[in-house]
């Protein structure tokens, strides 16, 4: 998987100091960070990181398809950046923990659809992690 940061760099994407520092932020295998944990990342690295600029950043990398935004059943946006490869979504139902899974998508029989046409299909497996299931 490209990073976040490559792919904005090939598509001549305006890197401020800003923007670099929040995009790569959300580098890595696994991202699915809140507004909130990516601000805070964001100023370890560089302090003067506004919110404002995570905020419209976020949004716009959401509208030009480099980010997801998953609402997480806490009701928090996440976004991931993972969005070349087909996924779905491993949930531990105690601490929030997600994870990338890669799974055969389910298929929606024909006499199920009413009339539909499926663009899309998303899928949350709910679980608990290991250190939850063992109270740890």
């Amino acid at each position: 998987m490209i990073a976040l940061i490559d792919r904005l760099r090939d598509r001549g994407w305006r890197l401020t100091a800003q923007r670099r520092v929040i995009a790569e932020t959300l580098t890595g295998d696994h991202v699915h960070l809140t507004a909130d944990e990516v601000l805070a990342r964001s100023r370890a690295a560089l302090p003067e990181v506004s919110r404002a600029t995570v905020y419209s950043t976020l949004n716009e990398l959401v509208g030009i398809g480099e980010l997801l935004e998953i609402t997480h059943p806490d009701g928090r946006k996440r976004y991931d950046p993972n969005v070349a490869e087909r996924h779905h979504h491993l949930l531990c139902v105690e601490c929030g923990q997600m994870l990338d899974v890669r799974a055969d998508d389910p298929q929606l029989p024909a006499d199920q659809r009413h009339g539909f046409e499926v663009l899309d299909v998303e899928v949350t497996f709910r679980a608990r992690c290991p250190e939850c299931a063992t109270g740890a």
